[in-house]
């Protein structure tokens, strides 16, 4: 099943994850420190680069002659709506810029270009997201309620839709982000009154979306309505899959893990960022991948403080990868098709009954807990613990891993089975061997 000892899965000391929490502050407290008017004029520039972008590709697209002029005005209309939705609504959301006191730049007035609403977003998303990430029953991200990501997750004879509901999933991303946060903030709502409050408000802003994206910019365009109304499309569907791939890249990649409810009864703070590093996952990227991404490239850093300014992530990551090495812990990334690619790898195998899978919820490669290495010789003489040392003599899971990995290879199984049965001068056997709490609520 998903991870119930966090400290113990990651192979760590109380001591250490105390330590590593510690450090952890200290990178918030030098970034807090540090940001200032650099940081300001970065979120200022990308405003007013996206609303630049954005009404230029609106007047190519209505004014231009041929299909080389709506290409162009689509692609960039589609990239004004990534770096609205990325780097500007989600960051922005997060509070990540609310020191300014900017009442324009403030998650508490910021409204995006998108269908749902950013006051119920930021309760799904900011709170039930963010504070239990990745906890079963707790973190409604986890398949965002359609998708089958974790073997914890039982099967259902409709999952056998799932690739089809994937690639749905990734063209409307932006209805089904929308949706799911209207029932969670329904769910937070104690009154019949509330709800209903909420679903007006859910109505009303999908009727200036479409409004806006499918009325008023169409009929602005005259006798040429069709050619806006196609640009609108496709750029709102570029969006939306790009989106989906960002966000999928960074939950749901192989050592992105999954946590059991008990982890969060009694889970101090630097348990709480432990989770976070174990249960996120980045992607390799320049600064312009970067960028489109809304810097969510750097899951792992977003995760650990996600109200801090998205341009800081970058400086953040090699500490945080230091700390990694520091502590012999996974820092989980690779190459943007790698990750999507083992993403979708899970989401086709789970579509399947369980008596189709070979792995079990506690060794798969999407879902793993600490009874991976129950029975396990992870030193390779007999002791329990690594068998590699971490950049300060500290044991941790990354070799734990590599260990497991090597025990579990049949070849060096066997050859270590007949050395030990040499030692004594005993006959090597043909049979292998049977394998045999509050919670710290996040800023932001």
């Amino acid at each position: 099943m998903a991870i119930t000892e966090v400290a113990v899965y990651a192979h760590l000391r109380p001591a250490d994850v105390e330590a590593l929490g510690l450090e952890l502050d200290a990178i918030r407290r030098d970034i807090v420190a540090q940001r200032g008017a650099r940081d300001a004029a970065y979120i200022r520039r990308t405003i007013a680069l996206q609303r630049g972008l954005d009404g230029t590709s609106r007047v190519v697209i209505a004014l231009g002659r041929g299909a080389v002029c709506w290409a162009l005005g689509t692609a960039g209309l589609a990239v004004a709506k990534i770096i609205e939705n990325m780097e500007l609504g989600h960051n922005i959301c997060h509070g990540q810029w609310d020191w300014m006191n900017d009442p324009e730049i403030h998650s508490g007035t910021w409204e995006w270009d998108m269908a749902g609403l950013s006051s119920q977003w930021r309760y799904a998303h900011n709170f039930r997201h963010h504070v239990y990430t990745n906890v079963l029953g707790m973190d409604d991200d986890i398949g965002f309620g359609v998708m089958r990501v974790t073997r914890d997750q039982p099967w259902r004879p409709r999952l056998l839709l799932q690739p089809f509901q994937n690639l749905l999933l990734a063209a409307v991303f932006e209805w089904g982000i929308a949706l799911h946060d209207l029932y969670s903030e329904r769910d937070r709502v104690a009154t019949p009154r509330g709800k209903a409050a909420e679903t007006r408000a859910f109505v009303k802003k999908i009727g200036r979306q479409v409004g806006k994206d499918y009325v008023l910019f169409p009929a602005l365009s005259g006798r040429r309505w069709r050619r806006t109304l196609a640009a609108n499309a496709a750029a709102n569907t570029a969006r939306n899959l790009w989106a989906y791939v960002v966000i999928f890249c960074g939950h749901f990649p192989d050592g992105a893990e999954k946590f059991d409810p008990a982890v969060v009864e009694a889970e101090s703070k630097a348990e709480w960022y432990l989770r976070q590093m174990l249960g996120t996952a980045n992607f390799d990227a320049g600064p312009m991948l970067a960028f489109l991404s809304g810097n969510l490239c750097y899951q792992i850093e977003h995760h650990l403080f996600p109200d801090l300014p998205s341009n800081r992530y970058a400086e953040m990551s090699h500490r945080v990868r230091a700390l990694c090495d520091e502590y012999d812990l996974p820092y989980t990334t690779g190459p943007l098709l790698r990750q999507y690619l083992l993403t979708l790898r899970t989401i086709l195998k789970l579509a399947l009954p369980d008596s189709f899978l070979t792995a079990t919820s506690d060794d798969a490669p999407e879902t793993a807990s600490e009874k991976k290495f129950h029975g396990h010789d992870a030193r390779g003489d007999g002791r329990s613990g690594s068998s590699e040392l971490g950049a300060t003599g500290r044991r941790g899971l990354r070799s734990a891993l590599r260990a497991l990995a090597a025990q579990s290879r049949p070849g060096r199984r066997r050859k270590a089975e007949r050395r030990s049965f040499e030692q004594v001068d005993l006959p090597v056997p043909t049979r292998k061997p049977a394998v045999a709490r509050g919670v710290h609520r996040a800023t932001g």
